[in-house]
């Protein structure tokens, strides 16, 4: 039977992958988002990145709740997920309840989505902050030490990975590759809906959908949601 220790081993050795491979960002942190909320026992998980503008938007996401969640706190401009990347540091959240006076709208908005406690991690390497991952929980209480580090590990790989580029050229390289992942996930939204809508389902489903159609075809999950939303591929 597969452990957790298992499935974490397995998660950082995708991780790594793609420190060598050609991959796609997108896809890379839905495995990432996916594997924690797995791993970590969380509820939803979630990725912002800083976009070119210095804008932060949400990237990858296990369930429409977490996304919604981002996008409020987004339009709030604070939170936790806000201040890991503003001030590179992890920021837990035990209880939302003890926050309201510090973010209202965001405690406010995360309990009415179901969400009692949250763990933000940065996604950091040395002075360069480019997100954070996102931990949310339906109970209150602590991420324990060894669960911390583990998905700070986690977090480490994936923004090394998003970085390597930045390492060996200019960091308008980095900057363009983080800015196609942003414009690829608008396309990828524009896909689920479309699906949603003739298929007449939710927009998880459709997601998984469309994500199944890439990995079975083994094509980037960018380029079918491209397809798809130019009329060129039906699924």
């Amino acid at each position: 039977m597969s452990t957790r220790e298992d499935q974490l081993l397995r998660t950082v050795s995708t991780l790594a992958d793609s420190l060598v491979d050609d991959f796609d960002i997108v896809d890379l942190l839905q495995v990432l988002v996916e594997e924690s909320a797995s791993i970590f026992d969380a509820t939803a998980a979630g990725i912002l990145l800083v976009d070119r503008g210095g804008e932060l938007e949400v990237i990858a996401s296990t369930s429409e709740r977490s996304e919604f969640v981002g996008l409020m706190q987004l339009r709030a401009g604070e939170g936790p997920c806000v201040e890991a990347i503003e001030t590179g540091r992890v920021v837990s959240v035990e209880d939302l309840r003890d926050v309201t006076d510090r973010w209202p709208i965001f405690a406010e908005d995360a309990r009415r989505s179901g969400f009692l406690s949250l763990h933000a991690i940065p996604m950091r390497l040395r002075d360069s902050v480019i997100g954070s991952l996102n931990l949310f929980r339906d109970r209150v209480g602590e991420l324990n030490a060894v669960d911390a580090a583990a998905a700070k590990t986690l977090a480490d790989i994936a923004t090394i990975s998003i970085l390597q580029q930045r390492l060996v050229r200019e960091s308008v390289v980095a900057q363009g590759q983080l800015q196609h992942a942003l414009d690829s996930r608008v396309v990828i939204e524009q896909a689920k809906g479309f699906i949603a809508q003739r298929r007449n389902l939710d927009m998880e489903a459709a997601f998984r959908l469309i994500r199944g159609h890439a990995r079975e075809n083994q094509r980037r999950l960018s380029d079918v949601a491209a397809d798809i939303t130019s009329g060129r591929l039906e699924i």
